[in-house]
């Protein structure tokens, strides 16, 4: 793919892209037009990601499009109770999610207990079984370099198949710094470990970016090892495909 071909960009991008709608306020019409979303004219995205009582709504108007059904545990504050994260996972997995994206204890780690994260991951490796887990690290609270990469080596250390930078609910969301950082840390593992990118991208100039710097590292990004996590995205790029422009006004996570 030439990044000098924004449609080329855009359509690669729509197929890493987890469509998101995580608000206090979804509903079951919320949902449905989430997956009607879902399976573009370009193809269809990666997954959707949506509070665990959608999970099977989703799962019936989703069969058969290839489409994978997430959701979120202990979001967005990454509490270390490990017996809810549990009690979080078990129901979403039996009503047919495939995919968990757990908050990593974050406050845990920068007041020097790492112990309690790591348990609060093992038991989400352990729930999730052969699903996909993807660790929300919240790259905004942790702030530097290095303390990213520690979170990073920690979950992939419990099992993590993504390391995600954000929840999109603090102040400092993605950023191509942290995104460097994860993507090190995955290419360093000694099995597959993916990226997922979210909060804050709205832009079809943005997405490039991210799948640049991914190439560069991991070699090409496609929606096993890189993805992106948003809702406002999905309309930029359509509107890339088809030649136009979209607003940047809808909210990502």
């Amino acid at each position: 793919m030439s990044f000098d071909d924004p449609t080329d960009i855009a359509r690669r991008a729509i197929a890493c892209l987890d469509l998101t709608s995580l608000n206090a306020g979804d509903d079951d019409k919320t949902i449905e037009a989430l997956c009607r979303r879902a399976v573009t004219p370009s193809g269809p995205v990666a997954a959707v990601c949506v509070w665990a009582r959608f999970v099977p709504l989703c799962r019936k108007r989703l069969a058969g499009t290839g489409v994978k059904i997430c959701t979120v545990v202990n979001f967005p504050d990454g509490f270390e109770d490990v017996e809810a994260v549990r009690d979080e996972i078990l129901p979403a997995i039996a009503d047919g999610a495939d995919e968990i994206d757990v908050v990593l204890p974050y406050t845990a780690l920068l007041t020097g207990r790492p112990e309690a994260a790591k348990a609060v991951l093992d038991m989400a490796r352990l729930m999730t079984g052969k699903n996909t887990l993807k660790v929300i690290l919240e790259t905004g609270r942790l702030i530097t370099s290095a303390a990213i990469r520690d979170a990073a080596e920690l979950a992939v250390e419990a099992g993590a198949d993504f390391l995600k930078t954000s929840t999109g609910k603090v102040a400092v969301s993605a950023t191509l710094e942290a995104a460097h950082v994860l993507l090190d840390v995955a290419a360093a593992a000694d099995r597959p470990v993916g990226v997922k990118v979210a909060g804050g991208v709205r832009t079809t100039e943005q997405a490039a970016a991210y799948l640049r710097l991914a190439d560069s590292i991991n070699g090409r990004a496609d929606p096993t090892n890189f993805r992106f996590g948003a809702s406002g995205l999905l309309d930029a790029l359509l509107a890339t495909v088809d030649g136009g422009e979209a607003s940047e006004s809808a909210t990502t996570y």
